[in-house]
């Protein structure tokens, strides 16, 4: 059964790093954004602030949100050592969590190997109480591939986008022997193989509610 959103107006995305939500989720960002004009995007991002990969994030969100009002927030945590920063995550979080209220929240999940990944997913959901969190996948040297239990369909076409984007605006990763459109167009083929579409992008749901609507009168 496919369920259907209504129109979104506001998303908050969550990542520990400098794109991971462009490689978890970008290709999502770019559906949402074209179908839904005027789409208001809270960004947070852990680590990064003041260097050279703020530039790389800020112009990355601006592509993968095209015609979206961007709202971009980046910390000092430094980066692998979240968990040691554990008061100022949570403190970030709760000042970035003020500052919105999205219908919905796309964050890390938590059985990543990544302990800053882990870390931020963990803590999500006690920012977010009352929201639907989706957590997204991040291609990497670690076997942590998760079974995800949501899937978002996408054409060739925009998983084909995701993949240049990613290169395009993250020089200072192209060198990795991972990063490449490849990989990203093999994992987002194998998701969609898994929901009998082209290309997909998935999620694991922290909690969702459900509400079903008889057929009204004739």
């Amino acid at each position: 059964m496919a369920l259907r959103t209504q129109p979104v107006d506001e998303v908050a995305v969550l990542g520990a790093h400098c794109d991971d939500i462009a490689i978890g989720m970008g290709a999502t960002l770019l559906t949402l954004s074209r179908s839904n004009p005027g789409l208001t995007v809270h960004a947070l991002v852990l680590c990064g602030a003041g260097t050279e990969r703020e530039a790389e994030e800020r112009a990355a969100l601006a592509a993968f949100c095209p015609e979206a009002q961007v709202h971009l927030t980046l910390l000092e945590v430094p980066d692998g050592r979240a968990p040691s920063h554990w008061d100022a995550v949570k403190d970030g979080l709760h000042t970035f969590r003020r500052t919105c209220d999205p219908q919905v929240v796309f964050s890390t999940q938590r059985h990543d190997a990544h302990q800053d990944h882990r870390l931020l997913a963990e803590l999500t959901p006690t920012e977010f109480r009352d929201h639907l969190v989706l957590g997204y996948e991040i291609l990497k040297w670690e076997s942590d591939t998760p079974t995800p239990n949501v899937f978002h369909p996408l054409d060739a076409e925009t998983a084909e986008e995701k993949a240049r984007l990613l290169h395009k605006h993250y020089p200072s990763q192209v060198g990795r022997d991972w990063f490449d459109e490849q990989s990203f167009l093999g994992l987002s083929r194998l998701r969609g193989v898994q929901c009998r579409s082209p290309h997909a992008e998935a999620f694991l749901a922290e909690k969702a509610l459900l509400t079903f609507s008889g057929r009204g009168a004739a």
